[in-house]
């Protein structure tokens, strides 16, 4: 899961862009409604969620709000705002915003917030996956193949659930980094291809079929 955070003071957006990579998502941030409108307009399709503060200079997030829907761009959009009046709230629901957080307030809560908002009908995916005898829980972040339970690392576990929600489809390096990195992230390492050789040793250990294959030249694919 990507997100994006707009919020015009840095070292709470630093914080914020910090805290979810810990907890394995992907985030970018940018200071300023204008710039943050453009992003959304541009590569709305590389982010599963916004993070909208008000007060924003050029630009401030309610206009945001309003100019994406306008434009029939459905991204979940959760606000972020000093405002705790019921007429303000009522206002940021108007104009599309999905749901809305007072500040100050914690980041486990706001994790909360953003797992709600990902339940949604529209935008709900299975947790649990499974493919042969290799099965995945994305809620627990428990995988288990033959009986055998699996320890990954963060990365490789959303390396892993990111394949494993496109069975045999090829997705590239470019389609991988897009999802599991940040936006200024290197495209030429070669950090996909070591994740990768790390997923496929521990997910082949013990003599199992394999099921993660490396197309040459264009990516990898997991084998249904």
């Amino acid at each position: 899961m990507k997100i994006l955070i707009i919020e015009d003071e840095k070292k709470l957006a630093v914080m914020l862009k910090a805290g979810l990579e810990k907890e394995g998502y992907a985030a970018d941030y940018l200071t300023d409604g204008e710039s943050g409108q453009r992003r959304i307009e541009l590569h709305h399709m590389d982010y599963d969620l916004v993070l909208l503060d008000l007060m924003l200079p050029k630009r401030d997030g309610s206009e945001v709000c309003k100019n994406i829907r306008e434009q029939n761009i459905s991204i979940p959009i959760l606000i972020l705002t000093a405002k705790s009046g019921t007429d303000d709230k009522i206002n940021l629901l108007d104009l599309g915003a999905d749901d809305y957080l007072v500040k100050p307030f914690s980041f486990n809560e706001l994790l909360a917030r953003i797992r709600a908002l990902m339940r949604r009908p529209e935008n709900s995916l299975p947790s649990e996956l499974k493919i042969g005898d290799l099965a995945l829980n994305s809620v627990t972040r428990k995988v288990v193949r033959n009986g055998r339970e699996i320890k990954l690392t963060l990365k490789e576990f959303r390396l892993l659930e990111y394949l494993m929600r496109h069975p045999n489809q090829v997705v590239n390096r470019d389609q991988i980094l897009d999802n599991l990195w940040d936006f200024t992230f290197d495209s030429f390492s070669n950090v996909v291809d070591v994740h990768m050789k790390n997923l496929r040793k521990k997910v082949e250990n013990g003599g199992n079929d394999r099921l993660l294959e490396t197309i040459r030249g264009v990516g990898y694919r997991i084998r249904v």
